[in-house]
């Protein structure tokens, strides 16, 4: 994994997302945020490329007969 920021544009794009469904992401806790900002300017939020690769391994979904498999072993 690579230790890059990425940009929301970027991340909502890498995702097939909205960028506001990047900030609920950010809201929600489950990507956290580099600050960039300097001085009085806007903020300029940078997300982990790190925590991108994390948020796709937690939603990741087993396909269906693994899901079924995993169930009968319970």
């Amino acid at each position: 994994m690579s230790d890059r920021l990425l940009s929301v544009p970027t991340v909502a794009e890498r995702l097939d997302v909205s960028r506001r469904t990047i900030y609920r992401f950010i809201a929600a806790g489950e990507l956290s945020i580099v600050d960039l900002r300097t001085g009085g300017e806007r903020s300029r939020v940078r997300i982990p490329s790190a925590d991108v690769e994390a948020l796709i391994e937690r939603r990741a979904v087993a396909p269906p007969k693994q899901r079924a498999a995993q169930a009968v072993y319970r």
